[in-house]
């Protein structure tokens, strides 16, 4: 099992704190401004933290910052380029102060001249060379291998003539004093893996939800208060929708549809407001993003979207560390793979199972690797094609050894059986063949031959003479290439007028005629040439256009992603490695050619999320062609935008689950008692201790904070490094997708949150939330009554409440949110 690909912004960023008397000093490692290195990046190099030797240190807001660039430094090792880093820094003049603390001495057996500088320096840089790992099964993987520490080197069993074997009392008193040791050494470790082992697999709280969706989509009722809300204003402007000369009426916003409107610029009831008014709201909403680390997002997906996703496309990390990715790039390839297998697991059971089927963009140097990977995931029988992408339209004549010009697409099908792809449409150039010579009422059609390759001896009933219309003359084929059709069947081709012997019905040979109209679409095929779906300069030109001054420097072109959820047949599509938003991108497009309702999902842990995923999306909804960061109407003035709604999910990350631990005090008598009784303190102290002292922790489900369960908070991450902020939890959205609920309605009744909908096995649900300090049971009795929601009726298959209650519940559908919600977010057994 392996943990989170590390981030660049926990990768990167590092800050440690020094005593200097009765002060604290905070001194950063802090990765300085990189993009021109990203861009400048070359694949397959190896990257190294290289000190920035411009500007090595300075000193903001009290700390002190050692700046770092992240890039490919030639053949130097990480050790070699920390050494010059240390000599430079204790050079720098103007830091006296910091740098005697820096020289600080931090000592171990093999290094006794190691200073503190060294020992965070060669923390930080290490934690991008090792692959960090969560094991399954520590305890029962040590302990096998204890058994055979003591059968081979304690015993020597390999070494022991069976004749002479003996085992002494010395040999038996030996193991159990190494086994009793080693037990509870193991004991005490396995506690720790399995501990973290839970909080990684742990179902993760929806920390913020917003909805972006077209006007077209918002009740008029609330334009006033869009009006009189200018932070979506400059948003607008920001996006490149409106000027800051706009003069935003409600006027305005009825002849402006397609503005898209972002629920985070606005209060809780303006929100509540607007999704009271959409019915069916899963069914209305066109796209969800998800910012969160893509295990953690497909796990919590799993009951919501179980069996209903028709395509998922990734494009990962190469492995190369150059990728630009804001994942941890240049694993062991077994790392890698053990991190892409996961999740491949993980959306494996979100694919439906006769229709689902699976692409992978990689390149040579991970491909082999990858399609084993996927083996074992989806089975050898079940793997479609190797695809070719042509990726470059120039060949990179600087080259060491080939140019690099193709990546490929590994293509997998859920059941190869029971999947078909999607056929392509046919363009243009494809139907120029077809012509009408003749002015045929039927329209255009081409000449297909009229003979195969097979031989008279092969088909005797296909070698027969057929007679001349125009010359009376008997035309037999050649005994090595007789006619495509029978006798019969040429004579029903002549009925129909299908036929052909040319302009003037002079040729020798007859041909077919085949109707544009007989053909359908058309079958893909293995290779994908750069000039029907595009090439990477495409993609980097596709998204400048949208946001000229973007650093993302790898985004796939939009017309391979329309290729891809062509042949997918995706009307519901998932890329938990989304990127820039291209998947998403490429959806809106197809959808608005063809007027399909074809949904997505994205999932993406950068930061980009903000700066590039989401207002991408945003400005496709809005127009379909841009230039410079501006809309770019057709000829006819029309932008061409499409009614639209997506919503947007965080999620918290695994980092947020430890930060929000908190160990209970005991108390007097229990620490007494655990004192009066050393072996019940030993086995508590190996087995026990983490789990019961951090139970009512905010990330592991604080009971006590149910009772204002719009109130939820955990201390979630910023931007700086080892900073939080309170962050109000959705628990609301959490729950929908805990139960795996497709939303019908949500609406606030009565001080009372009340959401609707069915779950996976199309069971109807309702979902009653209150602020138990506001309402009681008797409160709750009075709502139900009022809303006619009774328990013996057979309206609704379960019911949700939260808090204790008295409700009737003859045949325990019934259910308190509490329980149904610890049980079902560390419900783990399928992960």
């Amino acid at each position: 099992m392996h943990l989170p690909l590390k981030s660049s912004e926990h990768l990167r960023n590092y800050a440690f704190v020094v005593k200097d008397g009765d002060k604290t000093v905070r001194i950063k490692l802090v990765e300085a401004d990189t993009e021109k290195d990203n861009v400048k990046a070359e694949s397959g190099k190896e990257r190294r933290f290289v000190l920035d030797a411009d500007n090595p240190l300075s000193v903001e807001n009290g700390e002190l910052h050692i700046h770092f660039h992240y890039k490919p430094a030639g053949k130097k090792k990480q050790t070699a380029l920390n050494k010059e880093a240390i000599e430079t820094i204790f050079q720098q003049e103007g830091f006296d102060d910091w740098l005697a603390l820096l020289k600080t001495p931090a000592p171990t057996e093999k290094n006794q001249d190691r200073t503190l500088l060294e020992k965070h320096l060669n923390d930080y840089t290490a934690r991008n060379t090792f692959d960090y790992f969560i094991h399954k099964d520590l305890g029962g993987f040590l302990r096998r291998e204890l058994d055979f520490y003591i059968k081979n080197e304690v015993l020597f069993l390999d070494d022991i003539d069976d004749a002479s074997f003996q085992v002494t009392e010395t040999h038996l008193r030996k193991i159990r004093v190494l086994r009793s040791i080693a037990h509870k050494i193991i004991r005490m470790l396995a506690q720790l893996e399995d501990f973290q082992k839970k909080l990684w697999l742990k179902k993760k709280f929806v920390v913020e939800t917003h909805y972006c969706m077209t006007l077209d989509r918002v009740p008029e009722a609330l334009y006033g208060e869009i009006v009189d809300n200018t932070a979506q204003h400059e948003e607008w402007v920001k996006l490149g929708f409106t000027t800051e000369d706009t003069e935003i009426t409600e006027e305005y916003l009825k002849e402006n549809s397609v503005l898209v409107l972002d629920t985070r610029f606005f209060d809780a009831a303006f929100k509540d407001k607007l999704l009271a008014s959409i019915e069916n709201f899963d069914e209305q909403c066109d796209g969800l993003l998800v910012h969160s680390e893509n295990f953690q997002a497909l796990n919590l997906m799993q009951e919501r979207y179980r069996e209903q996703v028709k395509c998922v496309y990734i494009d990962p990390p190469y492995n190369t560390g150059g990728d630009g990715f804001a994942y941890k790039d240049r694993y062991q390839h077994s790392s890698w793979l053990a991190a892409l297998t996961g999740r491949a697991k993980a959306a494996y059971s979100l694919l439906s199972t006769q229709k689902g089927c699976f692409f992978s963009c990689i390149d040579d140097g991970e491909q082999d690797k990858l399609r084993i990977s996927l083996d074992i995931v989806f089975g050898e029988d079940n793997f479609v094609a190797n695809v070719i992408w042509q990726k470059k339209y120039a060949p990179a004549n600087d080259a060491t050894w080939l140019s690099d010009d193709h990546d490929f697409l590994v293509l997998f099908a859920k059941d190869k059986l029971g999947w078909s792809p999607g056929r392509l449409p046919r363009d243009a150039k494809q139907n120029k063949a077809y012509s009408n010579p003749d002015n045929d009422p039927r329209g255009r059609w081409r000449a297909d031959n009229y003979k195969c390759n097979k031989t008279a001896d092969e088909r005797p009933n296909l070698y027969y003479p057929i007679i001349h219309p125009k010359t009376g003359e008997e035309i037999w084929p050649n005994r090595n290439a007789v006619w495509r059709y029978t006798k019969e069947q040429h004579e029903k081709n002549m009925a129909e007028n299908r036929v052909w012997w040319g302009k003037d019905g002079r040729n020798k040979v007859p041909a077919y005629k085949r109707f544009l109209s007989d053909v359908g679409d058309l079958v893909p095929r293995t290779i994908w040439k750069y000039d029907e779906v595009g090439h990477n300069q495409d993609g980097i030109r596709q998204l400048r256009a949208l946001m000229p001054q973007t650093g993302f420097t790898s985004p796939k072109p939009v017309g391979l992603l329309e290729r891809v959820v062509q042949v997918g047949k995706g009307d519901l599509v998932l890329d938990y490695f989304a990127g820039s938003g291209t998947t998403a991108h490429a959806v809106i497009n197809l959808n608005r050619e063809d007027g399909g309702k074809r949904k997505y999902i994205l999932v993406e842990m950068g930061e980009y999320f903000d700066t590039v995923l989401k207002p991408r999306i945003q400005k496709v909804v809005y127009s379909r062609d841009w230039k410079d960061g501006k809309p770019k109407p057709d000829s006819d003035g029309n932008l061409n935008g499409i009614s639209h709604c997506f919503k947007y999910l965080r999620l918290e990350s695994y980092e947020d689950t430890l930060n929000n631990l908190i160990l209970k005090d005991r108390t007097e008598q229990q620490d007494d008692l655990l004192k009066a009784n050393p072996a019940l303190r030993e086995d508590y102290m190996l087995g026990y201790w983490l789990d019961v002292e951090t139970a009512d922790s905010p990330s592991l489900l604080n009971i006590k904070q149910f009772e204002d369960p719009f109130n939820y908070r955990l201390h979630i991450a910023t931007g700086s490094v080892g900073a939080t902020k309170p962050t109000r939890v959705d628990l609301v959205e959490t729950l929908n997708y805990l139960i795996g609920l497709t939303v019908k309605h949500i609406d606030t009744v009565r001080g009372f949150r009340v959401v609707t909908g069915t779950n996976p096995k199309d069971e109807f649900v309702l979902v009653i939330w209150r602020n138990l300090k506001e309402k009681d049971n008797a409160a709750l009795e009075e709502f139900m009554e009022k809303q006619a929601y009774h328990p013996r009726d057979t309206e609704f298959d379960h019911i949700y409440v939260n808090g204790d209650h008295i409700l009737e519940d003859p045949h325990s559908k019934v259910k308190m949110i509490e329980i149904e919600f610890k049980r079902l977010m560390f419900d783990v057994r399928d992960v």
